[in-house]
């Protein structure tokens, strides 16, 4: 099937180099010449396992093409997704400008039946409001809108996307379900037709239920350091319970990225103008900051006074497996290192490009052995495989001090504190 993708971000390129891969002929499309450029001439602006690989392939097989003209892609493509930024705003809403004015320029190249997807993690109602806005601008545009949330993990998306646990398709007609079903059946998973509220209320819901999990097992790791259990234990004797399971029972620093925190702050707002007072969920954004605060007091209870200390970190992406530092812990404890006279350095395999206008202040390094010459202590911060086998009696000895504070509990305690480091980590 012909099919465009409009926004070629984290969303739209894994979505567009994946469907070509199944067979679809597909055009993505962006506004950002500069990256239009990039990716007809093979660069991936991002970091994401597989993906390079994935779209030089498909471009070179005719089936993935890139653009900036939406008519272009509008007038060949039978389904139209549309995967543009919803970034947040202050008061917790999304910012729906670049949906409602793709929405608007999709309108006016309409001649046919189309069916135009809403990828973007949007607020309950969008859909409605997309179908409003293109008939407003082309009165009895023949089209059906779909609500088709993504559930893509960044560092593992090209894979969650091939292989997914489930499509979730909401629609107002019938008449767009076969399509919608067509276009995912080589992909071989449970399909679940839904009418269009329910499908953008879905992706909320499952996101601030993930984000809930990871506040409840990082709230069960204070009590665990209060009474001397292992948050690790804690976790493994829950998540056996199929009921509860084992995913993101996983204590650290706090979740951040680029859906958490604005996809919970959004559903606590959409609640709101629905009128209902979420508490549950501002308990979760409220353990989530309170973590990260537990976390930088055992590095000032430990060093005392950090103005001139020497601090080496360890990761700067939001998670491991992406240079994505939207909304990244990581950044915000060093902003706040800083912020207190600190002078950091700081490695990550992919990030720093990224982080380091966000952090000017500190000294991106090539090496970790880099960021231990000379440090007062290491912050391990984002959970990257390959810090697990760091030489870490090698960096230890480039140390003024051994301390070393393990934000993703990515070590194991007794090998790390047999080399003689002072080993601080979250519930154990």
């Amino acid at each position: 099937m012909n099919l465009a993708i409009i926004g070629s971000g984290y969303v739209g390129l894994v979505t567009g180099a994946c469907f070509a891969e199944v067979g679809h002929r597909v055009i993505c499309v962006d506004n950002d010449l500069k990256k239009v450029h990039q990716l007809q001439d093979g660069h991936i602006p991002i970091y994401e396992p597989g993906l390079e690989e994935l779209v030089k392939k498909n471009v070179a097989a005719g089936r993935l093409s890139f653009t900036a003209a939406i008519g272009e892609a509008v007038d060949v493509s039978k389904v139209i997704f549309i995967a543009v930024p919803t970034p947040p705003q202050p008061d917790g809403s999304v910012d729906l400008s670049f949906v409602e004015g793709v929405a608007r320029e999709i309108a006016v190249h309409i001649k046919e039946y189309r069916i135009v997807v809403d990828k973007s993690t949007v607020p309950v109602k969008t859909g409605e409001k997309v179908a409003q806005t293109i008939q407003r601008y082309n009165p009895g545009a023949p089209i059906d809108v779909v609500s088709n949330p993504e559930f893509l993990r960044e560092g593992s998306a090209v894979e969650d996307l091939m292989k997914p646990d489930r499509i979730v398709i909401g629609v107002s007609s019938d008449r767009a379900v076969g399509p919608m079903k067509e276009i995912y059946a080589p992909f071989k998973a449970p399909i679940l037709v839904t009418d269009l509220n329910s499908a953008e209320l879905i992706k909320h819901a499952s996101n601030s239920f993930l984000a809930l999990k990871i506040s409840y097992i990082n709230a069960v790791a204070a009590i665990c350091e209060a009474s001397g259990a292992n948050v690790e234990r804690v976790a493994e004797g829950m998540g056996a319970d199929k009921r509860i399971g084992r995913a993101f029972l996983n204590t650290g620093i706090g979740y951040g990225g680029s859906c958490f925190p604005k996809d919970l702050s959004a559903f606590i707002r959409i609640s709101e103008e629905l009128g209902y007072n979420f508490r549950l969920l501002k308990e979760v954004e409220a353990i989530n900051h309170d973590q990260k605060e537990r976390f930088l007091k055992k590095i000032r209870e430990s060093l005392w006074v950090l103005r001139h200390k020497k601090i080496g970190v360890l990761g700067l992406a939001f998670k491991g497996n992406t240079d994505d530092v939207r909304s990244s812990v990581a950044i915000s404890i060093v902003q706040q290192l800083i912020s207190e006279g600190a002078e950091v350095r700081a490695y990550d395999p992919q990030a720093m490009e990224k982080a380091h206008p966000l952090v000017p202040e500190a000294k991106m390094v090539t090496t970790p052995e880099e960021v231990a010459d000379g440090a007062d202590a290491l912050l391990l911060l984002t959970e990257w495989n390959e810090f697990k086998s760091l030489p870490w009696l090698a960096l230890k000895k480039r140390m003024l001090s051994p301390l070393l504070f393990d934000g993703r509990n990515l070590l194991d305690p007794d090998e790390i504190r047999a080399l003689g480091f002072t080993y601080t980590s979250i519930g154990r």
